[in-house]
């Protein structure tokens, strides 16, 4: 599947689009004068899907593909069976109302058809073997943004939910606010257009391009009432010989001398195109694009919600239009927007991926591992592969002309969420965080994030949801995937429960130049405190912070549970020092630093609670990054509710077993990378 996500706000992402009607705007299939009988349109009707992932609604799902995919090979058999001498022009079974002159007529279905529009073959019309179930079907998606990158997910979560009954599709051109319905050959009656009919298209069901809207209403050129581009079928190979994109761009000069810019973004094009070229299009029935506004004659397209293929909210209401089923249409679509995409993945359909060679290997990988092994679930982590979806909230970062920037990398859950606003504050400069949630968690945290106008001000914290699978809380993976899209020069490697000392960014951006980051490894250190109170009169500067270490509000982080996490930065020392000074490595050392982007990740196999910084460190040192504490940072740990994991670590005798064996084995694994250099991290007393 192929999403293309442009500036232009086509957003549709509409509201359905996400379980009900594949977008894929095609046609049902009829032979002759066999009826094809509608399939439901997903278990929804009867019950809608928790968000809970369990194990029930991965049982009923999986029900009502197997019933599906039975009522689809009974349908095929009878296609295969029908005769094909059936006449022409035979009334389009299964429909009603003002839709039977765009079903008059109808054509058997061609896989070859499809293949060739895809890749640009011969597109004749040949009787051809039903499609394989896991045929490969390619879609493209056109989003506006980050706004629309979010809906698409919802949309994409529709295609995945229906795809059993998406074979024999082959390319689809979709806006985000269309929703999916079962498809069925929707070539079938396409290809058997005249040669010069290239695209397929529902007829606009407003009255935009009528030009009565509104006095001096001026929409560019349109045929009648125009056509509608949320739902597009393409035959790619014929548009290539039709010489498709001299054409569009030829009609957009010429009426951009007049118009000067576009009021609906490429329909407006389209629309002109076909305007001085009515042969291209055939004519698709209204309920393959349903437009659902005020203002539209959408209801006349269908009698009963089961006649609907694809929903286009193409309202700038969106969710809010006035239509019958409206309430029927949302709920729909609120059920798939926080729906757990886990259940939607591959192995569900037993399709296997073609030429996906990681794929195979992963699974390769999986087979070897030990599952009477005690630790297997900590090691089957570190293979996991998670959805994730980057700059998730709107992003917009521009480069320092110094290269001295510097981005905060965090991650966190659900739970540490009330810790970005004070972040915000503490730190001006870009922020990546990495965000472990499900999906119902990731539209809390949408309208928790729309409703802050501390968030809402910020355009430089890019925010990129891993969707949650597995035991447990994949801390170091989160780590990769925030330094992953860091695009500032340095990055400080930090946590979600600290707040940064004001003014640290400038700091830091002034240490580079002074320690010539740039041309030497070095990893500076931001020293650590914490505090028990839940209110803290926050330190302005080194001298309140030392002022409050007297008095006992404040302490060296963990120095009463961890001591060595932080000893090595020497507290003491820093208490006086003015300028930077070295420090060297000793074992379970684990500060928090600033290092360039292009540092080491953290190891994956480290999950939940215990070593993971502890083992990227280490590789810092192996691989001779100087440790450079300054003298005038800080940061302050604020005190929350123990996470789930330490929990787990604490009373777990397991948990501390398996984190034991891991911590060794990474040990090893350093000294066969590094050496004898490695050699102390063998011998050193790591007893965590």
């Amino acid at each position: 599947m192929l999403v293309m996500c442009r500036g232009r706000r086509k957003f549709l992402l509409a509201s359905l689009a996400l379980v009900f009607i594949p977008t894929l705007t095609w046609l049902y299939l009829s032979v002759g004068g066999f009826q094809v009988k509608p399939l439901p349109l997903s278990p929804l009707e009867v019950q809608a899907p928790t968000v809970s992932g369990g194990g029930g609604e991965r049982q009923a799902l999986e029900l009502r593909v197997r019933a599906v995919e039975e009522e689809n090979r009974a349908l095929r058999r009878e296609l295969s069976q029908a005769p094909r001498s059936q006449p022409a022009h035979a009334p389009y079974a299964g429909h009603r109302g003002n839709q039977s002159r765009a079903h008059s007529e109808e054509g058997t279905g061609d896989n070859e058809v499809q293949r060739a529009a895809a890749v640009g073959n011969n597109s004749d019309c040949v009787q051809q073997p039903v499609v394989d179930k896991c045929e490969t079907i390619h879609v493209a998606i056109v989003c506006a943004g980050y706004n629309a990158s979010r809906d698409v997910v919802t949309l994409v979560k529709s295609v995945l939910f229906h795809r059993y009954g998406l074979s024999s599709l082959s390319i689809l051109i979709l806006n985000t606010e269309v929703s999916f319905d079962i498809i069925v050959h929707p070539w079938s009656r396409f290809c058997r257009r005249r040669r010069q009919q290239v695209l397929g298209l529902v007829e606009n069901q407003s009255d935009w391009y009528l030009g009565n809207l509104w006095k001096n209403h001026r929409p560019w050129p349109a045929l009648g009432r125009g056509f509608n581009t949320g739902v597009i079928l393409l035959l790619l190979d014929r548009l290539r010989k039709l010489r498709w994109e001299q054409m569009w761009r030829l009609t957009a000069e010429r009426e951009l001398m007049s118009m000067l810019s576009t009021s609906l973004a490429d329909q407006d094009i389209f629309n002109a195109v076909i305007k001085q070229n009515p042969f291209l299009v055939h004519q698709l029935p209204c309920f393959w694009n349903v437009q659902l506004s005020d203002h539209t004659r959408s209801e006349k397209c269908y009698k009963d919600v089961s006649d609907l293929k694809v929903i286009h909210w193409n309202s700038p209401k969106k969710l809010r239009v006035k239509n019958k089923h409206v309430e029927f249409f949302r709920n729909l679509y609120l059920t798939f927007l926080e729906y757990d995409g886990n259940l939607l993945r591959r192995e569900l359909f037993g399709c296997p991926s073609e030429a996906d060679h990681n794929s195979e290997n992963l699974q390769k990988t999986l087979s070897e591992l030990d599952e009477d092994d005690p630790c297997y679930e900590f090691r089957r982590e570190r293979f996991t592969v998670h959805r994730t979806h980057l700059y998730f909230l709107h992003y917009e970062y521009e480069a320092s002309v110094d290269n001295t920037d510097v981005t905060l990398v965090a991650q966190l859950s659900m739970d540490r969420l009330q810790m970005l606003e004070a972040i915000c504050k503490h730190w001006e400069g870009p922020i990546s965080l990495a965000l472990y949630l499900s999906d119902a968690e990731a539209q809390q945290f949408l309208r928790y994030a729309q409703g802050s106008e501390v968030l809402m001000s910020r355009g430089n914290v890019g925010y990129h949801i891993v969707y949650k699978e597995g035991q447990f809380y994949p801390v170091n993976l989160l780590r990769n995937v925030a330094m992953r899209q860091v695009n500032t020069p340095y990055m400080f490697l930090s946590d979600i429960d600290f707040l940064p000392m004001y003014g640290l960014y400038e700091y830091l951006r002034k240490s580079v130049v002074q320690l010539d980051m740039a041309n030497t490894k070095k990893a500076l250190v931001v020293p650590a405190f914490e505090t028990l109170r839940y209110r803290l009169s926050y330190p302005k500067s080194k001298a309140e912070l030392l002022s409050q270490l007297d008095m006992g509000s404040l302490f060296s982080f963990r120095y009463h549970v961890w001591t060595k996490g932080h000893a090595p930065t020497n507290f003491a020392k820093w208490r006086t020092a003015t300028t930077p000074y070295r420090v060297q490595w000793e074992a379970d050392f684990e500060p928090y630093v600033m290092v360039r982007r292009d540092s080491p990740e953290y190891d994956r196999r480290f999950v939940g609670f215990g070593w993971n910084k502890v083992a990227h460190i280490m590789e810092l040192d192996a691989q001779e990054y100087e440790f450079v504490v300054l003298p005038n940072a800080f940061m302050i740990h604020m005190p929350h509710a123990p996470s789930f994991d330490i929990t787990k670590f604490r009373s777990n005798k397991q948990y501390r077993v398996c984190l034991k064996t891991l911590k060794e084995e990474f040990q090893q694994n350093m000294s066969r990378r590094y050496g004898f250099a490695a050699l102390k991290y063998m011998t050193a007393d790591n007893n965590s």
